[in-house]
């Protein structure tokens, strides 16, 4: 799971406006556009060209973004924020690459079933306040085979995780103290990996591989091949 943490737990619900703006200055800080450029590399090792990828709740449109520039796989995004929206799909176009960004909820996604290979959410899942129906609608438009990345806080991470997670992201000292305050409200949003597993057996998917590094949780869940 390395480099693939940094966005995992920074999402807030109702990002809109200045909010989803200053969120959007943050996530270019440091080393992090590296950081995707390495987990869009990661996500989709050993895929097929023409894969269809969706990421739900883009934010800035960052990962898609680097998902993209791979050139070999067919990127949507899906926000609840219309703000994030705007912002994406204009990165997107500076950055002179495809994605179709869209406004909608990840518990009543706006595709058709069977729609995707890969579902990535990043950062996000902790502030869904249907789990278990954003879990049925991944499960829904996924294909056979597909597979649903989550990587998001865990709520087992300790002080000592966070403060580890802030010395890698390069802050200034008041987006530093910002931040490490957000990380611990957030922490009490975040699920457990015991949490997630039952999440998972409530769900269309009945099973998840789950694994933990540092403040860091990444979820597996696969539908079945068809017969």
């Amino acid at each position: 799971m390395k480099d693939t943490r940094q966005k995992r737990f920074m999402v807030l619900p109702e990002m809109e406006g200045v909010v989803a703006r200053w969120y959007t200055r943050l996530r270019r800080s440091g080393s992090q556009m590296e950081v995707y450029r390495k987990q869009a590399a990661q996500l989709t090792d050993g895929l097929p060209s023409g894969t269809d990828v969706l990421e739900v709740a883009p934010g800035p449109g960052y990962l898609a973004i680097e998902l993209a520039r791979l050139g070999r796989f067919h990127v949507t995004g899906l926000d609840i924020s219309r703000t994030f929206v705007e912002i994406a799909t204009e990165n997107a176009r500076q950055a002179a690459v495809s994605v179709d960004f869209r406004h909608g909820d990840a518990a009543s996604m706006p595709f058709d079933a069977e729609s995707f290979d890969l579902i990535v959410c990043q950062a996000a899942f902790k502030n869904f306040t249907q789990p278990v129906r954003a879990l049925n609608e991944m499960h829904r438009v996924l294909r056979r085979g597909g597979t649903a990345v989550i990587q998001d806080m865990s709520r087992d991470a300790s002080g000592t995780d966070i403060d580890r997670e802030l010395e890698t992201m390069q802050l200034s000292r008041l987006n530093a103290f910002m931040t490490k305050s957000t990380l611990r409200m957030l922490r009490r949003r975040a699920h457990s990996p015991a949490q997630f597993e039952g999440l998972a057996a409530e769900s269309a998917f009945q099973t998840c591989d789950v694994h933990t590094e540092g403040i860091g949780i990444e979820v597996r869940l696969t539908t079945q091949d068809a017969a």
